[in-house]
């Protein structure tokens, strides 16, 4: 694995298990699903940014580059909805759509082909309606 790739692969796993503690947090911090989801903004502003600069140095990978564009996007969508817009569960939704494309891009920066033909198939159109339950 080339220094580049292998620096974007630890890059995308931090970004994925920083969503990941998110998500988890989010989950523990109340049991009602009616209750409003308290991010904290400023951690969620610091990872989009980082995320955006992740996107940047993936520039060489044509595939990485649309599935962190997904999870730039959905990261944009929950920052444009927080804090307190959301109920927990639309916040973990939002969370899920962008947990799988950073688990897919280190996927596929590490080499691993074992995704699904079902999904090397689809387009992005339709992982994206996948992500969002459509």
């Amino acid at each position: 694995m080339s220094t580049e790739r292998s620096q974007l692969y630890y890059t995308c796993v931090f970004l994925y298990v920083s969503f990941q503690a998110i998500q988890n947090s989010v989950a523990t911090l109340t049991k009602r699903d009616g209750t409003p989801c308290w991010l904290d903004a400023q951690m969620l502003r610091m990872l989009l940014s980082e995320l955006q600069r992740c996107r940047g140095e993936a520039a060489p990978f044509k595939e990485v580059c649309q599935l962190l564009d997904t999870a730039t996007y959905h990261c944009g969508l929950l920052m444009a909805q927080c804090p307190a817009a959301l109920d927990r569960q639309l916040c973990q939704h939002h969370l899920e759509a962008i947990m799988a494309p950073l688990k897919e891009a280190t996927a596929q920066l590490s080499g691993s082909t074992n995704r699904s033909s079902a999904s090397c198939a689809a387009s992005p159109a339709q992982r994206l309606r996948s992500w969002l339950g459509w």
